[in-house]
């Protein structure tokens, strides 16, 4: 992907977006986890539980990205990031911050990096995929997530609260990036096609076929879920 160009800009705005729908979470996990310490450490706890989830998302983000050259995995993680996108509407509204409290200084940090990389697969495959490859997309990815993590918590809790289409705006993010990693698959190229070498009129209807269906798909079944949540909490 050529630098500063028009896709790279476009694959830069999806990776900013998923960082501040998805980061926000492991900021909140790294608060509740430090929640119970002496007001004196907890400050140390959320500083090195941070630095140490960084390194562990570093590493699992440059991972992924080499693993995603291997034929298959790109389609594998496509449905992978489809799912991800789903629960992310399907989720609202739960209570699944509220996970083990440590009351030691090293059992804060297991627990927030422990946590981290857990919670941060669905970031890391979501960076990974909007990036495509672009080892300087990812690393401004890495770059934009730590402020994110770090100080953002409170900022994401009082965006999502104000303006809750933002999670619909991540979800659908999600989902456009899980589609262009499946229309990529390189196993798949005799359906897709290769855009670079040109598409067909019916790999490129299969194209939009993909996109549409699982942008939509994700949204439609978010909102199906979330209403029968509501009704289920009337009731």
């Amino acid at each position: 992907m050529e630098l500063f160009s028009t896709p790279w800009w476009s694959a830069l705005l999806a990776i900013i977006l998923i960082d501040l729908v998805l980061a926000g979470d492991n900021a909140i996990v790294i608060a509740l986890a430090a929640r119970n310490l002496p007001q004196n450490l907890q400050k140390k706890a959320i500083l090195w539980g941070t630095v140490g989830a960084i390194g562990v998302r570093t590493v699992m983000t440059l991972v992924v990205v080499w693993l995603l050259q291997i034929p298959g995995l790109l389609l594998a993680g496509g449905v992978g990031l489809v799912w991800i996108a789903y629960k992310l509407l399907a989720d609202q509204g739960g209570n699944e911050h509220d996970g083990p409290v440590a009351s030691t200084f090293w059992g804060a940090m297991k627990t927030i990096i422990v946590a981290d990389a857990l919670m941060g697969v669905d970031n890391v495959l979501g960076v990974a995929g909007a990036a495509h490859g672009a080892f300087d997309l990812v690393v401004i990815g890495l770059l934009i997530s730590v402020p994110i993590v770090v100080y953002g918590s409170t900022l994401v809790l009082k965006l999502v609260e104000r303006f809750p289409i933002i999670i619909q705006l991540g979800s659908a993010v999600l989902a456009f990036t899980a589609a262009k990693m499946i229309v990529s698959e390189p196993i798949l190229s005799s359906v897709f096609g290769v855009a670079k070498d040109g598409l067909s009129t019916e790999q490129s209807v299969a194209r939009w076929a993909v996109y549409v269906v699982s942008v939509a798909g994700v949204l439609a079944a978010g909102w199906w879920v979330g209403r029968r949540k509501q009704a289920a909490t009337a009731a």
